[in-house]
């Protein structure tokens, strides 16, 4: 079954480009052929990506019968404009999500006692934010102060300097304290992590206190989101998370579906998801 392409308005949220507006959300839908109430999976492409780069993932997920949706981060999608707000706040990503699965409630017959959700590089941030996650507001507010460096963003490399070109110290201080708060959404009951990012950037006792099954994979040749701060950060600090690497010499966008795959990672780590969702939802 090929994806419906659906935009949808998140009234409650302004453009960043043109603020008179609301949100705009492409999302990509896979409907499931079940007659009875579907299981989901909804995913969160990585930094400056989009929906489709996980379609080698949707594809299988939704053979096995879920409805599987994903979002296109606006500011942060090449189907979008690059916006510095789309890279650094962070926090609504997880508020793009949630806004989507409020849709499949009411549009979709879906199971809402069995809902995932799956994400590369940010995205992988993003689920564990719907899981409980929470970044460490020093560490942000530090981070676009100017007064520690941030993760290396090829996408945008003056992200921060951009920025500070857009807010006063007092508007990112107040964002970032509003981004620190809870963006749990108790609807994901369990959640695949590809290849995270910003592990350094979340406080350790949120990741302790998800109780919800986590499956990490990852590349030892990352090193856009080096394993030691990401991937191990989020595997080693979570309770019910498990995971391995998928070798040393996997890099980091092997996970994106346009890219050379000649190990076969992208087939392997599909299956295995089928089956963690199939157990776990």
């Amino acid at each position: 079954m090929n994806p419906e392409t659906t935009h949808l308005l998140d009234h409650s949220r302004s453009s960043w480009s043109v603020p008179t507006e609301p949100r705009l959300l492409r999302t990509r839908i896979w409907s499931s052929s079940r007659s009875t109430p579907a299981p989901v999976v909804v995913l969160s492409h990585g930094t400056g990506g989009a929906g489709e780069d996980l379609d080698w993932l949707a594809k299988p997920l939704n053979d096995a019968g879920f409805l599987v949706a994903s979002v296109d981060h606006p500011g942060n999608s090449y189907n979008d404009e690059y916006l510095p707000e789309g890279f650094a706040f962070a926090w609504e990503r997880a508020r793009d999500i949630t806004f989507l699965i409020d849709h499949l409630v009411a549009e979709h017959n879906i199971d809402i006692t069995r809902v995932g959700a799956a994400g590369f590089s940010f995205g992988g941030y993003t689920v564990t934010a719907l899981l409980g996650g929470k970044i460490d507001v020093h560490l942000m507010e530090a981070m676009f102060h100017g007064q520690i460096p941030a993760p290396d963003v090829p996408e945008f490399p003056d992200l921060i300097k951009t920025l500070r070109s857009k807010y006063s110290d007092a508007e990112l201080t107040s964002l970032a304290e509003t981004g620190a708060g809870s963006l749990t959404d108790a609807r994901v009951r369990a959640g695949i992590l590809l290849a995270p990012a910003i592990g350094k950037l979340l406080i350790s006792e949120s990741l302790s206190q998800i109780s919800a099954p986590v499956l990490v994979r990852w590349g030892d040749a990352d090193d856009n989101t080096p394993p030691d701060d990401n991937a191990l950060v989020y595997r080693d600090s979570m309770p019910q998370a498990r995971g391995e690497s998928l070798g040393r010499d996997i890099g980091h966008y092997v996970f994106l579906g346009d890219r050379h795959d000649p190990s076969g990672i992208r087939p392997e780590v599909a299956d295995e998801a089928v089956k963690f969702f199939t157990s776990y939802l």
